[in-house]
C-alpha cells in the first residue's frame, strides 16, 4: 500500500492506494493540474496540492485518517460529473477518473 498526501483546503488528506495504482493517481492530477484553466466555467473544482507519496504513514493526530484511494478518486468524479461543463477538457477528464476509478473497483471485487 502506498499513501498520498494532499494540501487540501480545509487540511492534509490522506490517500491510501495500492502501490500497482498510486502512478496513475499521481498523473491524474498533473493532468488535472494541465487542464483545469482549459474549462469554460468559471467555478472551477479546487485541486489539492500533492505534497509526498510514502510506502508507510503512521498518523499520530487523533484527527487525522487515511482515505480509501476508491472512495477519493469516487468523490474526485462526483465533484467533476457536477460540473456544468460539455466541452472537451472535461469529457476528457471525467474518462480518465472514471478509468482510474473502474480499476479500482475492479480490485476491490477481486479482493
Amino acid at each position: 500500500m502506498r499513501y498520498l498526501i494532499l494540501q487540501e483546503k480545509d487540511g492534509l488528506t490522506f490517500v491510501a492506494l495500492p502501490e500497482t495504482h498510486m502512478y496513475q493517481l499521481v498523473a491524474l492530477f498533473k493532468r488535472l493540474y494541465k487542464e483545469i484553466d482549459k474549462l469554460t466555467i468559471e467555478d472551477r473544482p479546487q485541486l489539492p496540492t500533492v505534497l509526498a507519496e510514502c510506502a508507510d504513514l503512521e498518523l499520530l493526530g487523533s484527527g487525522l485518517a487515511v482515505v480509501d484511494g476508491l472512495d477519493y478518486v469516487s468523490s474526485l468524479e462526483e465533484r467533476f460529473a457536477a460540473l456544468p461543463e460539455s466541452q472537451y477538457p472535461l469529457i476528457s477528464l471525467l474518462t480518465e477518473i472514471r478509468a482510474l476509478q473502474a480499476q479500482l473497483e475492479f480490485l476491490r471485487d477481486e479482493e
